[in-house]
């Protein structure tokens, strides 16, 4: 069975057909075209050159967004991607293909990949949690998305920094118009901000050097830029103590550029669980199996696989 998945990336739209094995039988991407139409477009030359290369007509299509449909109007709400917003992207795209979409956040494609056959195949309950040039997070259980029934469940990066210090408050504002977002702290550019030598945090050129070049004068015992990484480890040691609190996951998946720092998985469990309302903390916090390729595998994972006979 050949299932599908379409990633629309921050520069490119990439599409994939996967086997039953999770093994890519194709793969083809093409720079985003940077309008609604032409993405249409694109997403059906893709799945028809994904289809030719796999040998199939007629796969399952998933697609990961960045956003989320709403539940309420079915049009796409919080892309940064923004000719997606306000968009019926889902009837559309089951328009130019001739057949059902299932649409999903990416951050949750990224969660359920990992959940399928990934660092969470063991575990019930995922917390996968993307920190690059933003902050996104998805929830699985039982190898299912968990959306919520807003359809905003694992949005994460916009709740604020807890247990802020006084140095943190008020905090930098967000795109999302409210002040001391966690985003704007554990992303890529949020760390660059706030070890302060970015002059844009919201910048993605340049920004994912500036944060290779802090972590490893860190590494290198530049006091400084040690300092930084620090409050870097504490900040998401914080936020992720708040999801073990709520939602108790068997386990933390971390992807995306911040995600490649190999220091966060010795500290993180134990700094977690200094915070967290409970004697002991067990929950492993690994870093993630498929990487970039997560988030086109978990858009056709929206699809499972039919039962066996």
């Amino acid at each position: 069975m050949i299932r599908i998945g379409v990633d629309f990336g921050g520069t490119k739209i990439e599409a994939a057909a996967l086997d039953a094995h999770g093994r890519f039988q194709a793969r083809v991407r093409i720079p985003s075209p940077g309008s609604y139409e032409a993405s249409l477009e694109a997403v059906r030359d893709l799945v028809a050159e994904a289809e030719r290369q796999a040998g199939v007509s007629g796969a399952s299509v998933g697609a990961g967004i960045p956003g989320s449909p709403s539940p309420a109007s079915g049009l796409i709400r919080n892309a940064n991607t923004t000719h997606l917003n306000g968009k019926p992207l889902q009837a559309d795209l089951e328009r130019v293909l001739g057949r059902p979409v299932r649409l999903a956040n990416d951050a949750n494609c990224f969660a359920l990949s990992e959940a399928t056959d990934g660092a969470g195949a063991d575990s019930h309950v995922v917390f996968g949690v993307i920190v690059g040039t933003g902050c996104g997070a998805g929830v699985t259980v039982g190898r299912q998305v968990l959306a919520g029934g807003n359809g905003i469940a694992g949005e994460w990066g916009h709740t604020p920094l807890p247990w802020a210090r006084p140095d943190e408050l008020p905090g930098p504002g967000c795109f999302c118009g409210r002040l001391n977002c966690l985003e704007n702290w554990i992303s890529g550019p949020g760390f660059v901000r706030a070890h302060g030598s970015g002059e844009d945090g919201s910048r993605e050129d340049g920004a994912g050097e500036d944060a290779r070049a802090i972590v490893e004068a860190a590494l290198a015992g530049e006091p400084r830029s040690a300092a930084s990484l620090d409050d870097y480890v504490d900040r998401l040691a914080r936020g992720l103590a708040v999801i073990a609190d709520i939602l108790d996951p068997d386990v933390i998946v971390l992807g995306g550029g911040m995600s490649n720092v190999a220091r966060l998985y010795d500290e993180l469990p134990q700094k977690i669980g200094g915070y967290t309302f409970s004697d002991v903390f067990m929950t492993p916090v690994r870093k993630a199996v498929h990487g970039d390729s997560s988030g086109v595998r978990g858009a056709a994972w929206l699809w499972p696989l039919e039962p066996g006979p």
